[in-house]
């Protein structure tokens, strides 16, 4: 994933959402505006540049940015936290051929917070997602609630891929546009922060070729932080629920997150998910997941998804 191509194309989008009235320019000058937003005339006028300087910027063509210039840019443009650190991340120099970074360290799942995921088993669903929504590990109820990541092949073992290729995920999320849209987000987030992860360019990769809402929503150039949010279920146990996560993440391992799920006390959807653990805790081994066959977990100290995360 080029760098530049990716700083032209998200500064080129993120310019073109921009109405000129919101930016407060004067609409009142005569001739047909010919592309959406604004036009690269008036962001630089706005960020306090020249007009060949930002074209430049926004072509991919720069040259030891200043961090005061990308934070005009980044006002001009009224880019969010999260976007306006996508900005620095993408505008960072080139690393020399001699200084490249190291490679990245295989994924591995600490034997603590594997046993943290055992202590909420029966009580919240609860997985650790890795680089590119790799599911390094998972609980039994939440592998009852979503799929039995368990039993997939390894490079299956992935939560954007499942989104994106995995019919099932359609039924089970009553707003999948929403939530599938969001996660290309995230991912393209961390194509930033891993660049050098052939894993992930795999994935974008496979689910570009794979999956046209993937191809659109990957062109919006949109970014987002997942931290926290409600996710609607419809399960094909125990039907309807509205559920809250939490990504957690550790000391140490700060490409690894724990998503947790919880619901509101004396709601339908904390009897629907005691409902899903009684039944997961009484079902068969060949039934333990509504859609796949019996999980078999392997130990915490080997890395999940070679795949995607042994780089």
């Amino acid at each position: 994933m080029d760098r530049n191509t990716e700083l032209s194309e998200f500064l080129r989008t993120r310019r073109a959402r921009l109405r000129p009235e919101d930016a407060g320019v004067n609409m009142t000058a005569p001739g047909r505006r010919r592309v959406p937003g604004l036009r690269r005339e008036e962001l630089a006028h706005l960020a306090g540049v020249s007009t060949d300087y930002y074209t430049r910027l926004e072509q991919g063509r720069h040259l030891n940015v200043s961090e005061a210039v990308l934070d005009a840019v980044a006002r001009a443009l009224q880019l969010n936290d999260t976007e306006r650190a996508y900005l620095f991340e993408l505008a960072k120099p080139k690393p020399r051929r001699a200084q490249r970074r190291r490679p990245l360290r295989p994924q591995r799942v600490r034997p603590g917070v594997y046993r943290m995921l055992q202590m909420l088993e029966g009580v919240s669903p609860a997985f650790v997602l890795g680089r590119g929504g790799d599911v390094l590990a998972s609980n039994r109820l939440a592998r009852a609630l979503i799929i039995d990541f368990d039993a997939l092949p390894y490079r299956e073992r992935n939560m954007t891929r499942f989104m994106f290729l995995d019919p099932a995920a359609r039924e089970l999320y009553r707003e999948w546009d929403k939530y599938a849209s969001e996660m290309v987000a995230s991912l393209r987030l961390q194509t930033s922060r891993y660049a050098d992860d052939p894993g992930l360019t795999e994935l974008v990769g496979e689910l570009t070729i794979k999956s046209p809402e993937f191809r659109t929503w990957w062109a919006d150039h949109n970014v987002r932080e997942k931290t926290h949010g409600v996710k609607l279920y419809h399960h094909p146990v125990v039907g309807d629920m509205t559920l809250a996560y939490e990504n957690v993440t550790f000391p140490g391992d700060d490409d690894q997150a724990m998503c947790i799920y919880t619901v509101e006390p004396g709601s339908p959807s904390e009897a629907a998910l005691q409902l899903l653990a009684n039944w997961t805790a009484t079902a068969p081994p060949d039934r333990a997941s509504p859609s796949s066959p019996a999980p078999s977990s392997p130990p915490p100290s080997i890395s999940r998804n070679p795949v995607h995360g042994d780089h």
